[in-house]
């Protein structure tokens, strides 16, 4: 669609939930308007009342044909759960916004389009159906040409899934063009690509080309950008999702990286791995690339969410004390510091290829 879209924001049971991420980072930082969020559970709330971080003032309705009248445009699928399955309660509210005419935008495993019902009730109605997941054809195998970018390349690493590594780089990128520079975010899951408006979801990309993809698109960043800022995924300490770590990591060819880390979390969620501390865990992402193409370390994001403002400053000193690395929480105290830390590192980058 060529004009900005209306979202009407679909959690069903999720709007309390961290697994609404995609829902929750489309209402703070995408261009497109969202003027309803369907979700039984808080019907008669407005998402500000939950999350007033978001800056989203849309009311909560118990049914699509409730948000009709708010006239939107796209129904958003707004969860990204693990496995990327529509959950259940979902699908007749996507089939009811079909039949409306509106656009489905989704960012799950499980496609709209090999979906017989859904397919078969566009064909009726003229909805069309987003499948933001799915890749490009023809990512190629990487090359090298990502080590002769002229731009600095950041990448957003972390000590887990869902903590915020999207959001770090989109606010690093306000603060960047706020300070005079300029930084362009590029996306490389779901979320992000419905953000910025491109992007690949490297997760969903065959296993050889990931990094092929990832070169991609450090290439495709306009030319007068002076810090590419990409957005990570999944945690090397991640026993499912480190695959696509790994080819982020090797496949953009960073110059440096911004470590994530949720205040307080001592394991990966949902296994017992064990989440070493801070410093050392910025050194294992320098030694994963030490013989490649080296990068360092240089700023910490903190999301220290739950916490009041005294235990998060506490937290965010600690921990800078403890790492060495500029660190703040850029959703609760801004980017700038950090934007700092990585502006320095830039200018001191050497961008000769590796031998």
């Amino acid at each position: 669609m060529d004009e900005r879209r209306r979202y009407v924001v679909l959690t069903e049971g999720f709007i309390a939930d961290r697994h609404a991420k995609t829902a929750f980072g489309v209402m703070r930082y995408g261009g497109d308007a969202v003027v309803a969020v369907v979700d039984s559970t808080a019907v008669g709330k407005l998402v500000s009342d939950l999350h007033p971080h978001l800056r989203c003032d849309a009311p909560i309705v118990a049914t699509v044909a409730d948000a009709l009248k708010f006239q939107p445009t796209s129904l958003l699928v707004g969860v990204a759960n693990a496995g990327g399955f529509l959950p259940p309660a979902f699908r007749p509210r996507v089939l009811d916004a079909i039949d409306a005419g509106l656009e489905i935008v989704s960012g799950l495993h499980e496609f709209l389009n090999e979906d017989d019902e859904f397919c078969a009730r566009a064909r009726s109605s003229g909805a069309k159906l987003w499948d933001v997941r799915r890749p490009p054809d023809g990512i190629p195998l990487f090359s090298g040409a990502a080590y002769r970018v002229p731009q600095v390349v950041a990448l957003a690493v972390g000590s887990d899934c869902a903590i915020g590594k999207m959001t770090v780089m989109l606010e690093l990128a306000e603060a960047g063009r706020a300070a005079g520079g300029r930084p362009q975010f590029v996306a490389t899951g779901q979320t992000g690509i419905m953000i910025a408006g491109k992007g690949i979801a490297v997760d969903r990309v065959i296993s050889d080309f990931v990094t092929g993809a990832a070169e991609q698109l450090v290439l495709d960043v306009p030319p007068d950008t002076d810090v590419t800022l990409v957005e990570g995924q999944g945690s090397i300490l991640h026993p499912a999702y480190a695959p696509v770590t790994l080819g982020l990591i090797l496949g953009c060819a960073p110059d440096m990286f911004v470590l994530c880390h949720r205040a307080g979390q001592k394991t990966v969620e949902d296994f017992d791995v064990p989440i070493p501390d801070l410093r050392s865990l910025a050194r294992d992402h320098e030694r994963v690339v030490a013989h490649i193409k080296p990068a360092r370390c240089v700023a910490l994001a903190l999301n220290t969410a739950g916490f009041d403002d005294v235990r998060a400053r506490a937290a965010i000193a600690t921990a800078e004390a403890e790492t060495g690395l500029s660190t703040d929480d850029v959703v609760r105290f801004g980017a700038a510091k950090l934007w700092t830390a990585v502006a320095h590192a830039a200018e001191l980058t050497d961008k000769r290829q590796p031998a």
